[in-house]
């Protein structure tokens, strides 16, 4: 069976889209010489809200620094293996991520595991 939406219905994603891109783009933008933080950052969720994530940057890029741009309380600093930081985030504070010129990926932590052994 086929379903047809509405005009407005297929027009909820790209609005949403078009919103979080304006909002983002109000931050600055995060450079090596981005040293102030953000006047108003990303509102934080409740805590049952918030997942673990492990955001990489350019190498050029302060990873405090963007933590900072999106509100997030950085439970590690990586800059030896990878470039970044590792803190628990809003579903609002990786869009922003994802956005910021300069982060290479926004990626959720999860756990490992193996379904065989090694030979």
């Amino acid at each position: 069976m086929r379903i047809l939406l509405s005009r407005a219905g297929r027009a909820l994603p790209v609005v949403a889209a078009a919103a979080a891109l304006a909002a983002v783009t109000a931050l600055p933008m995060a450079t090596a010489t981005a040293t102030a933080a953000v006047a108003s950052p990303v509102a934080r969720a409740a805590v049952g809200d918030e997942a673990p994530y492990i955001v990489t940057v350019h190498k050029d890029v302060d990873p405090a620094t963007v933590a900072r741009m999106v509100g997030a309380s950085p439970d590690y600093v990586y800059r030896t293996a990878l470039h970044g930081f590792s803190a628990r985030l809003s579903p609002g504070q990786v869009v922003a991520l994802r956005v910021i010129p300069g982060v290479e990926s926004v990626q959720e932590d999860g756990g490992v595991s193996s379904f065989g052994t090694a030979d």
